[in-house]
């Protein structure tokens, strides 16, 4: 059909543009009829702008009118004046558009959900009709956020001599740590591609290659249970370079993202970034990716009960455990119900039980005090400054466990006191360094790598690979920004003997590895230059700068919790002729 093409968007004019002669076309937002006026507010992903039908004068168009509902799409064609009622909270709110022609270019049927209101409808209701959610000026400019991104990515590292190479979507199934999304091949019948976790092979043998600094967009995925933060498909930002070490990894990209701050928030970030090692950051945040805009740091009270005789402190002292701190200030207010509710809480991290003792009207309260001296009392008060109405909480476990405990009843107690919605628009970046080369799973026993098994041992710990290896360091570095973790990466192993040693630390025998890995074993083995590198989570970041905690708002479709697109309805069942072309065939459920 022929229709009125628009002249100018829905976001532009202003009182330079009084008495011009404009073309708008958009959908309707809102309708308010008058009687001898029609207010129509059209809208695109550039504004809103005010027309005006003027019944009397124009009987045509206030016809066309009456049929007119909201997300109809119009074009209006009119004269530009100044408004008698301006509007100061929209960009458009000085003018509006006195319509000479209307016309309904579609029509629309009525919404399931408001879209110009304010009231959300429920996040499932919005992910099947996306494409409206997709409308709301809400949605629409964290995707613009994103778009900006975007550009200043390829500025950025385009500028720094990064090149840009695309990596391959179908790939060998490695381990990586979280499960693949295997491809079944329909030429090579009983094998099977995997999408990628990560570029990470790939790039490495780029930096063999000669390409020294190497960065792309890409798409990964993974196969794993899914969180506000965490999709099955994501996006990353990642990034490779030769001939450095670790200072100048973090260096590079630690500029990358004070560009993007300054640029997309005009926020001023100070460089360098503090650095805390692993170590530091659980003993006193309880986290390896710390919120560090409020303090409330853990305080470990194990050697003020060394001899203690209350039987809980014993058996964790006994069995090289420790005993961790929480000062919840101003919190004595909390009842023995909340408490109760803290200890269920604690208890999903793997807390057996919460001990606590608070001051309330200058008197101390605590079902443990019965079991401790007068003097492990006053050292606990004395050492975590527990003051007139505090409370403190104390958990008894591993180091690990007890600290992870602590660590999460520390983000819970600052978000139901308010601190953390107080800082909503402080940001505070640092990193993390010096992690454990491996980590153990405390069920199977079973040692992993606990960033990837490419991953360079630190220099000084070399040794240590030869007599206990699990105690080790690993030439890691993750950035984190207001306790999410937004990239991560390290040093990689260059030497092909040291990398066949890291797989047999990890239990790999040589035809495993060979079998997994060989291609890049091989590789190694013809002048690998010293790299390394890191990748950025793309929507975490977007989540960040565009104020939301839910990754689902900066993605234009994305999965459910449960990784179901409810829009398109995948996954889904697909035909037998299908499976039986790819040589599928599927077990029965039991």
């Amino acid at each position: 059909m022929k229709f009125l093409q628009r002249t100018v968007n829905c976001g532009e004019l202003n009182e330079s543009n009084v008495d011009q002669i404009v073309v708008l076309n958009g959908w309707v937002n809102i309708k308010r009829d008058l009687g001898s006026l029609v207010f129509i507010d059209i809208r695109d992903r550039y504004g809103i702008t005010q027309l005006v039908i003027e019944c009397e004068t124009n009987d045509t168009a206030a016809k066309i009118a009456l049929d007119i509902k909201s997300e109809y799409v119009i074009a209006a064609k009119g004269k530009v004046r100044k408004r008698e009622n301006p509007n100061k909270n929209i960009p458009t709110g000085m003018i509006e558009v006195v319509v000479d022609e209307l016309q309904i270019i579609n029509k629309a049927d009525l919404p399931p959900f408001e879209i110009a209101g304010e009231n959300e409808a429920s996040e499932e209701l919005r992910l099947k009709y996306r494409y409206l959610d997709l409308r709301r000026n809400k949605i629409q400019n964290k995707l613009l956020v994103r778009n900006e991104v975007y550009k200043i990515i390829h500025d950025y590292y385009y500028e720094n001599g990064f090149v840009e190479v695309e990596t391959p979507v179908l790939m060998k199934s490695t381990p990586e740590g979280a499960r693949d999304f295997l491809v079944p091949s329909r030429i090579n019948k009983s094998k099977f591609y995997a999408l990628p976790q990560s570029p990470q092979i790939f790039k490495q043998i780029l930096m063999v290659s000669g390409y020294d600094r190497y960065m792309q967009i890409v798409k990964c995925f993974r196969d794993e249970d899914l969180r506000s933060d965490r999709q099955p498909e994501f996006t990353q930002i990642d990034i490779e370079m030769s001939f450095i070490n670790q200072d100048d990894i973090i260096e590079v990209n630690e500029n990358f993202i004070k560009n993007l701050w300054e640029k997309v928030l005009n926020y001023d970030v100070q460089t360098p970034f503090p650095r805390l090692s692993y170590k530091d950051a659980m003993s006193r945040f309880g986290s390896d990716k710390p919120d560090q805009r409020f303090g409330m740091e853990l305080i470990s009270i194990k050697d003020l009960v060394l001899n203690s005789e209350f039987v809980v402190f014993k058996s964790v002292i006994e069995s090289d455990g420790d005993i961790v701190a929480l000062n919840a200030k101003g919190c004595a207010k909390y009842s023995r119900k909340q408490i109760d509710d803290l200890t269920e809480y604690a208890k999903k991290y793997g807390a057996k039980g919460l001990a606590w003792i608070k001051i309330q009207d200058g008197e101390i309260k605590s079902p443990i005090a019965k079991f401790l001296s007068e003097d492990e009392l006053n050292s606990i008060i004395k050492q975590t400054n527990l003051e007139e109405n505090d409370l403190l909480l104390i958990s008894s476990d591993t180091w690990t466990k007890a600290c992870k405990i602590q660590g999460a009843l520390r983000l819970k107690v600052a978000k139901d006191e308010g601190i953390i919605d107080n800082l909503k628009d402080v940001f505070h970046f640092s990193w993390v360094v010096d992690f454990p080369l491996f980590e153990k799973d405390e069920e199977s026993g079973q040692i992993y790598a606990m960033h990837h098994p490419f991953t360079s041992p630190h220099p000084d710990d070399l040794d240590i690979l030869n007599e206990d290896h699990t105690k080790a360091r690993a030439l890691a570095h993750d950035m984190v920004i207001n306790g999410h973790e937004v990239g991560g990466g390290s040093i990689r192993i260059h030497d092909s003997s040291v990398q066949s040693k890291m797989f047999s630390l990890l239990g790999l025998t040589d035809e495993d590895a060979n079998d997994k890995f060989g291609f890049l074993l091989d590789a190694l083995k013809y002048g690998a230059p010293p790299h390394g590198g890191i990748a950025f989570g793309l929507d975490r970041l977007v989540m960040l700068l565009s104020g939301t905690d839910n990754i689902r708002d900066v993605i234009a479709f994305p999965k459910t919790t449960s990784g179901l697109s409810l829009m398109d309805g995948s996954p889904s069942f697909v035909d037998d002729n299908q499976l039986a072309e790819l040589g599928v065939q599927l077990l029965k459920n039991k």
